[in-house]
């Protein structure tokens, strides 16, 4: 039996998609299954299936939450918008979350402030992904990249190791699929994050 509301909630996905290129994606969170059903120009390392953790954020009445910033797995910044999908009987369904990459934007600001400085606001983020565990691996993946001049997805053998042992000491490995997920960051398999694991732990016990 089809879903006219799993189907329009896609449609309008891949609309806003096609219509803004290759800066935005747009995905289509299940709050029933609390899973990502559908994803339309994939810019995150997130996949068809993977949790959405819509039952951490209190979603209200107002059927727009946004607009707000959180970091992408390569340290890039997105800015967001969410869109409640009710049923025709007002049951909350679906949340359409469309995340533009700002990468262009920001180079442009900076452009701009280098040529006449000027005082621009900041974006506070909403409590939305306070408890998102992909938000708070991706910031704190970004830092540790940055402060050590490296690249999330050109990481050595030795020093990815060391990022997923942190990683793991900080518990951000304990989440479902979060191995997967940190796996599709640097570019490796599952089995290699876990023999990473293995060896570090292994390292730490001499």
């Amino acid at each position: 039996m089809t879903d006219p509301t799993f189907d329009n909630a896609c449609a309008t996905a891949e609309a806003i998609a096609f219509l803004f290129g290759a800066r935005v994606e747009v995905v289509v969170h299940d709050l029933t299954a609390e899973r990502i059903a559908h994803i339309a120009n994939p810019l995150s390392q997130r996949s068809i299936g993977d949790p959405s953790n819509m039952h951490e954020i209190e979603l209200g009445e107002a059927p727009v939450i946004g607009p707000y910033e959180k970091v992408n797995w390569d340290g890039s910044t997105l800015r967001s918008i969410s869109i409640l999908q009710r049923r025709a009987d007002g049951t909350a369904a679906y949340v359409i979350c469309i995340n533009h990459d700002q990468a262009d934007l920001l180079a442009l600001r900076r452009v701009a402030e280098a040529l006449g400085p000027a005082p621009l606001g900041n974006v506070e983020p909403q409590a939305l992904l306070r408890n998102d565990w992909h938000d708070r691996l991706n910031s704190y993946a970004s830092a540790w990249c940055r402060d050590r001049g490296l690249r999330i997805d050109a990481l050595g053998r030795d020093d990815r190791r060391v990022l997923i042992g942190e990683l793991s000491a900080s518990g951000a490995l304990a989440e479902r699929h979060a191995a997967a997920y940190v796996a599709r960051m640097v570019g490796v398999s599952r089995a290699t994050i876990y023999n990473d694991l293995k060896a570090r732990n292994e390292g730490d016990a001499e």
